[in-house]
């Protein structure tokens, strides 16, 4: 079942760094953003996860967590969260089950060849685990400020 705007998330399992287990009742009363990258250490997504670093503590007094997602196994987080110190947990989704509950596994071209990849996209969900916003195949550049204006006006609602 994919998530839809304004429906509260299905109930799903995730493993994430520092043996943390995602859950969207486990994480009931904050407000959470997924982010979806390709792949750690490419350079879109090393800017992408260093802005969300940069702007931590912004998110987390909104009230916010944050998670990075993406089909990297669990030791390639490990390094990719401690090269760039990291605040937040990465989830790997090496079976793309995620991937594919949020509809964020695409057809891209890669030197010539079609490849399925991840589109860069984020979602917010309230303290209720409601889906309240998405954004999909997103470029880097002020993506995070929108993000967090978003968690932002949330709180205020929430």
């Amino acid at each position: 079942m994919t998530p839809a705007i304004n429906k509260a998330l299905p109930e799903f399992e995730a493993q994430a760094t520092g043996r943390v287990k995602f859950t969207p009742a486990a994480f009931l009363g904050r407000i959470v953003v997924l982010f979806f990258y390709p792949k750690d250490n490419t350079p879109g997504c090393t800017t992408e996860a260093m802005q969300f670093r940069d702007h931590h503590k912004e998110f987390t007094k909104a009230g916010a967590v944050l998670f990075g997602v993406s089909r990297d196994n669990m030791a390639s987080h490990d390094k990719f969260k401690q090269g760039l110190e990291l605040p937040f947990e990465l989830i790997a989704d090496t079976e793309e089950k995620l991937c594919h509950m949020f509809g964020v596994v695409k057809n891209k071209i890669m030197y010539g060849k079609k490849v399925k990849g991840i589109e860069r996209s984020t979602f917010l969900i309230d303290a209720s685990g409601v889906l309240r916003a998405e954004w999909r195949g997103l470029k880097v550049a002020g993506h995070v400020d929108e993000v967090l204006k978003a968690v932002k006006a949330l709180k205020k609602t929430g």
